[in-house]
């Protein structure tokens, strides 16, 4: 998509997507393309399932990007992250494909993802990926998902 009047979901119902791959993620042109600046988009009630057992994963997901030309449309966003619910994935491929969908939609000067996924088997994963250095100037703070610590 390459202007705000070619998206198809914002201000109208939109059903959620059965799958990631069904979901269709937009982009709007970035409003201040000159600038280094965060975006950050925070998921603390993210599920996905387990490809095995079929029981449900939960995660906090915390993603930032520095914007090149493009910025994602939240709703799309929101829809695109809502259709892992019934999804069969590992932590790690799950965090890494959103990572992937948006580097691709976007082009950013920069993306991170921490995906903060709640114990599986008594055991919490944390998945991190980031595209390299942040651009200077932009201020990026700290993602503030505290690590895992149980009942304690």
């Amino acid at each position: 998509m390459t202007e705000i009047s070619a998206l198809t979901m914002l201000g109208q119902p939109t059903p959620q997507p059965a799958s990631p791959e069904e979901a269709v993620l937009e982009r709007v042109p970035n409003p201040e393309p000159g600038m280094a600046y965060c975006i950050r988009f925070a998921a603390p009630e993210f599920t996905s399932l387990c490809p095995l057992t079929g029981q449900p994963d939960f995660a906090h997901l915390v993603l930032d990007y520095v914007p090149g030309a493009w910025i994602v449309e939240s709703k799309s966003l929101k829809l695109f992250l809502g259709s892992f619910r019934n999804h069969g994935a590992f932590h790690e491929q799950c965090t890494l494909l959103i990572a992937k969908r948006l580097i691709a939609l976007l082009e950013p000067a920069w993306l991170r993802i921490g995906g903060y996924w709640y114990p599986r088997g008594g055991i919490p994963i944390d998945v991190f990926f980031q595209t390299g250095e942040p651009p200077k100037g932009a201020w990026i703070p700290e993602q503030g998902v505290a690590p895992y610590r149980g009942r304690g």
